[in-house]
């Protein structure tokens, strides 16, 4: 079976009925939790982070913060959560200061050591620009949505 990390903007997305990638992102849900055609994973900075931004949309998109708890549980609950570990934290800091990334780079560098470390065949994203400058064997593992 064929193993997925989420990045935020597409668990964002697939659970935005507003959201102008929705029916893309949302079939993609759908192959995890539904179908189970694909094994879905999810970075525990992604769950807070999609958790952060549901709850700070501009209205009409915003939900409650109950609203965004209760979806996260039930649409990622087939999801496998990818923690890391103070040492990964370490490696990632190490990664992008050789890089010479500054600033929220360092979040994409985060999800993209959990895809690392859950040794998943793709990273779906839009943001690929933002996984492809951290090097080869993340840019290898980046799929946009179709």
């Amino acid at each position: 079976m064929v193993r997925v990390l989420f990045d935020t903007n597409i668990i964002v997305a697939s659970l935005t009925q507003g959201h102008e990638m929705y029916s893309r992102c949302r079939a993609w849900l759908d192959r995890v939790a539904v179908e189970r055609t694909i094994e879905g994973f999810i970075s525990t900075h992604s769950l807070a982070e999609s958790y952060s931004i549901l709850t700070r949309l501009p209205p009409p998109y915003r939900i409650s913060p109950a609203t965004a708890n209760y979806l996260l549980i039930e649409n990622l609950a087939q999801f496998t959560k990818i923690s890391l570990t103070a040492e990964d934290y370490q490696a990632v800091i190490q990664k992008v200061v050789q890089l010479n990334i500054s600033g929220g780079g360092i979040y994409d560098a985060l999800i993209a050591q959990a895809a690392l470390k859950a040794n998943v065949d793709s990273l779906l994203t839009f943001n690929a620009r933002h996984f492809i400058g951290l090097g080869t064997e993340i840019a290898r593992l980046v799929q946009i949505p179709s």
